[in-house]
């Protein structure tokens, strides 16, 4: 880099969290282009951005330094740079402090932690927010020459500078001349900065408007954080040269900064985490042990294939010093075990014959035949990853556990970033321009989830969208500023279960914050963990393992001899549901595509659950696995093997490459790759990589396996049939894994609907389906819906003879307490007698009061509805006495007539958010059979290819990718009598899809059946039945 000038040493990215208004990506851009040799990142108190910050650099050729502004105890600015790692680790500790110490409001770092942390960092004196500029600002120059003294005795006279600024504002030339003739009489150097918080002057208006938002302002109010120009971007090397003319040492010096500073990050080292062993115990040996016990326990006695398969594991595991992460995991599962926690890994783990005999997955690897190399290799680079899923009741205290178990200094749950999507950018930033609160619910809902800079196109893409009063100008120009903040973090969240263990202490590597729930959060999110060389553990929570526990606790009532694990895996009826294709509430089989699937597939074994669980996945739909999958299967097309060598690998697929593990088996056999580059190609082809990278790793297949003894055009057919399925595979052991919760959560359903609805129902949100949804599938199945009565509801639904009793938990507006203090009162007094009884007995608020009697909690204490409310309303204030015991009086029924049912109907569904009477659709079916609609019971018995009309509510419609990317719409209609599936191609879609995603709750569906093993309808034409809301009927 020929001849650079400067260096800006204070910039802010969005990571500066709605104080920064450009990118890293376009900060580091800039700087490449004015042709600067560096550029530092120094965001308010947190180094989130610093992996990407980095990577940014790296990419663009010039030098990454890491810093930060810190805000002093009191709020004052300092502005300070790591020199190398040790320098990093302070800034990290530093930090750490600053959060933990100050967890509400801005963290603040002490003056005292400061000078215990200041090796290996260099400190510029600050903006205007400066401890020192504040000082001269307020004329108190001895005090300013005591702080600067001060900071020279903690970081020392070689390591502090007077940082001078010019943003162009009233006494800014003053400040810095004073800012020089103090750094001259201490003899501190001088540096020259900007301040950055964008990228260029036109950026100013976005970083105005994010002021606003971090202030709870609008774009009216004046307030002291709002900028008054646009002077903080990334200016030239020669704005600045012109900017600070009188100055020049203080723009070289910025270079000699630069120069001086060491890279502060470490990419080069995995830094394991340590299990906690006993004295004198190897971690190896211990895996070793614990592995081959629990393979006694699942095999009995061992042959010498298991045996080989362990040692050959055990070797690459101990080899890649992943032992202590194994036990650790180990430990984890173990611990819930003992503790009655139900708990299931997944995901490539699930390729692991030790982790299967730890307990840790339940897939037998070994008996599956699934490859480990797919989870691990000695020659694949990268990060271990373990995931486990536990009852989602009891989640907190696995994670708390382990936290405990390997102490604070060294556990931490990782972060994510919540960022700017559509939704979100149109409500905040609206908020700032000023439209009503309102106005804006109205119209951020109206956009489908996608990005904030996808919205102009969105607006084209969507009919739903296309109505002129989504192009109002004001509206116009409030899209343009939410795609400007589009991708911006908005703030720092906490991963759903991700926890990083570390041998070394975390908050040298990571500042350390307090999260929601009390935990503590790293700064970086999973791929910037895993960058940093850390080992993240997912503790997941998965409430379909609660439902299952509550579901078998049920049953055990009345069969105590119930075991969910000795479940049958050839249990013809639960096959029969399956075919049925009556699947709701089944895990990962109740969407409409898997219900379609399930009725032309024809399961009959668990290696179809397998096959259904990966099939209907964006993957395998878009890279047309499906149609093969089953024609194969339904013997409707010949299953061929380009090579007899394929045939072992395919054979349970039909020749469809449909699982990861096949690709890199046919690697291993066809191409005679090691492990390792098998599951190099893999991952070239099941992401987007470079054309050369792909012809260099097709040739090398080929090369390979015309040495292998398969002739080359046979080869090259090979591995162009991998390039056209291998990018669209799933992994199996994960589908594995998810199909054994699958089967028996079906068995579950088959057997025991009482029970297993009832659980799902206590365990929501989960699934697919909205709670409503599931009660009117049980419901069809004969299953009783009980309305929530006073005297016998509980917490959560509960089966009672043979039908699910509704909660009062289930009721609108219901507290804790409130429901506490009326479970205390009826176990401990009693039933409650009256309606005065309940009222002098419990502090209900009226709001709960009025919807306990409009869902019928009350009614078998009192028949009339009405006559409550009325009671209600006649008090003169809700006080304990003043309801009379209505039971008996006369005249009352003639003074107040009850509701009619239609409206008892409604109302309780407007409190319980489900029908515990008849369906909607029933009130009306007299009506709609007049314009021959057929109910979705009528619609089983229409052939294939008749034009129907069918009606009900609609259930989850949604727009998946597709390979053409037309536009394809998949929901359900709901009746009275069950769901019916709908497709809704795209000439349709333009005509009225709009109606879906515009408020319609219930529409009339003309179209055509289709009989494809089930039965559906391809929709032609949709009409509103009637316009609603939240499906209040």
């Amino acid at each position: 880099m020929s001849n650079p000038k400067f260096v800006h040493l204070h910039v802010h990215s969005p990571f500066s969290f709605l104080d920064g208004a450009s990118s890293i990506e376009d900060l580091v851009a800039a700087a490449a282009r004015y042709g600067m040799p560096a550029l530092a990142l120094t965001d308010h108190n947190n180094v989130s951005g610093a992996v990407r910050f980095y990577r940014a650099c790296v990419a663009a050729g010039i030098k990454p330094l890491q810093g930060v502004e810190i805000t002093l105890e009191g709020g004052a600015h300092l502005t300070l740079l790591a020199d190398g790692p040790e320098g990093y680790a302070n800034l990290c500790r530093l930090l750490s402090r600053a959060h933990l110490d100050f967890p509400c409001g801005e963290p603040q770092v002490a003056e005292t932690v400061l000078a215990a942390h200041s090796t290996g960092l260099l400190a510029l004196s600050g903006c205007r927010r400066g401890e020192i500029p504040a000082l001269l600002l307020a004329r108190r120059f001895a005090e300013a020459e005591k702080a600067a003294r001060h900071y020279v005795e903690v970081f020392g006279r070689d390591r502090f500078f007077i940082e001078l600024t010019h943003d162009l504002l009233p006494g800014g030339s003053a400040l810095n001349r004073s800012l020089a003739e103090l750094a001259e009489r201490l003899d501190l150097g001088l540096v020259a900065t900007n301040n950055v918080h964008y990228r260029a002057g036109t950026d100013f208006p976005i970083h105005d408007l994010l002021t606003c938002i971090r202030n709870g302002l609008t774009v009216e109010e004046i307030h002291p954080e709002r900028r008054l120009n646009a002077e903080l971007y990334l200016k030239s090397p020669e704005e600045m040269e012109r900017l600070f003319s009188a100055y020049p040492e203080a723009l070289a010096r910025t270079l000699e900064v630069a120069e001086r500073c060491r890279p502060a990050l470490d990419f080069e080292h995995c830094r394991l985490p340590s299990y906690p062993l006993p004295l004198g115990k190897n971690a190896a040996v211990l895996l070793r042990t614990l592995a081959y016990r629990g393979a006694r326990k699942r095999y009995g006695q061992l042959n010498a294939r298991i045996e080989e398969r362990l040692e050959g594991e055990l070797h690459v595991i101990c080899s890649l010093g992943y032992e202590d992460y194994f036990l650790i995991a180990w430990d984890a599962s173990n611990w819930a075990s003992r503790q009655g926690i139900r708990h299931a890994g997944r995901g490539s783990a699930a390729d692991s014959a030790v982790a299967y005999c730890l307990g840790i997955t339940e897939v037998d690897a070994f008996g599956r035949g699934l490859l480990f190399e797919r989870f691990l290799s000695l020659e694949r680079a990268g990060a271990l990853d373990i995931d486990i899923d536990f009852d989602a009741r009891r989640r907190d205290e696995v994670s708390a556990y382990v936290c405990s178990r390997y102490g604070p200094e060294h556990t931490a749950w990782v972060a994510t970033y919540s960022t700017f999507r559509a939704r979100s950018a149109v409500r905040e930033i609206g908020k700032v321009l000023g439209f009503p609160a309102a106005e804006l619910d109205r119209l951020a809902k109206r956009f489908p989830h996608i990005a904030a800079d996808d919205i102009g196109q969105a607006l084209e893409f969507y009919p739903e969208l296309r109505h002129p009063d989504f192009r109002r100008p004001e509206y116009l120009e409030l899209y343009r500023y939410c795609a400007a903040v589009a991708g911006f973090p908005r703030h720092l969240g906490t991963h759903l279960g991700g926890i990083v263990i570390s041998r070394q202490p975390l908050a040298e590597i990571s500042p350390l914050q307090q999260a929601a729930k009390g935990v503590t959060t790293v700064q970086f999110d999973k791929d910037d963990v895993e960058d940093l060389g850390l080992l993240k553990f997912d503790i997941l929570s998965l409430r379909t393992l609660g439902a299952v526990d509550e579901a078998v606790s049920s049953i055990r009532r009345r069969d105590p001899g119930f075991s969910y694990d000795r479940i049958p895996d050839n249990d013809a009826e639960t096959y029969g549901l399956l075919r049925s294709a009556e699947t709701v509430g089944v895990f990962q089989l109740e969407s409409p595509a898997q219900r379609a699937l399930q009725s032309r597939l024809g399961a009959d074994n668990m290696e179809d659950v397998v096959a259904s669980v990966a099939l209907i996945r964006p993957g395998p739909v878009q890279g047309n696995m499906v149609e093969p999958y089953i024609n194969r299967r339904q013997g409707k097309e010949t299953v061929t093997y380009l090579h007899p060598k394929l045939e072992p690998i395919l054979e349970k697929t039909y020749g469809v490459v449909l699982f990861q593990e096949q690709v890199i088996a046919i690697a291993k056999a066809v191409g005679g790759f090691t492990p390792g580059e098998a599951d190099r190609l893999r991952r070239v082809m099941s992401k987007r990589r470079s054309m050369q990278e792909m012809q260099a790793i097709g040739g090398d297949f080929v090369t390979k396996a015309v040495a292998n003894g398969v002739e080359i055009g046979t080869a090259r057919r090979i591995f162009e049939c991998l390039k056209g399925y291998a990018g669209y595979g799933f992994c199996e052991a994960h589908a594995a894994a998810f199909a054994t919760t699958a089967y028996r959560t079906a068995y579950l359903a088959q057997h025991h609907p009482v029970e297993y609805f009832a659980a799902i129902l206590s365990n929501q949100p989960m699934g697919y389906y909205h709670p409503d949804t599931i009660c009117n599938v049980a419901r069809s199945r004969g299953v009783e819906i009980r309305p929530p009565d006073i005297n016998i509801s509980g917490a959560g639904f509960a089966v009672e003879d043979g039908a699910i009793r509704v909660p009062l938990s289930r009721v609108r507006g219901m507290t804790g307490p409130v429901l506490q203090d009326m479970l205390q009162s009826r176990e401990g007094q009693g039933p409650f007698g009256s309606f005065g009884d309940f009222r002098e007995r419990v502090r209900a608020p009226a709001d709960i009061l009025v919807n306990l009697i409009l869902c019928g909690a009350f009614d078998s204490l009192h028949p009339n509805r009405r006559v409550l409310l009325a009671g209600l309303r006649e008090a003169p204030a809700l006080k304990e006495g003043l309801f009379p015991d209505h039971r008996g009086t006369a005249g009352e029924g003639e003074k107040w007539p009850d509701f009619s049912p239609g409206e008892k109907r409604a109302y309780a569904y407007q409190v319980l958010g489900i029908n515990t009477g008849l369906h909607p659709v029933a009130s009306l079916r007299q009506k709609l059979a007049a314009h021959g609609c057929l109910s979705s019971a009528e619609l089983k018995n229409v052939p294939d290819g008749r034009e129907v009309k069918v009606a009900g509510i609609v259930i989850q419609p949604h727009r998946p990718p597709t390979r053409s990317g037309r536009i394809v719409v998949f929901f359900s209609l709901e009746d009275e009598c069950g769901l019916t599936d709908i497709t809704m191609f795209e000439e349709c879609y333009r005509r009225s899809g709009w109606i879906l995603f515009a408020g319609a709750g219930a529409v009339i569906v003309q179209g055509t059946v289709q009989r494809r093993g089930g039965v559906a309808v391809i929709a032609n034409q949709v009409n509103s039945l009637w316009q609603t809301k939240n499906r209040h009927f």
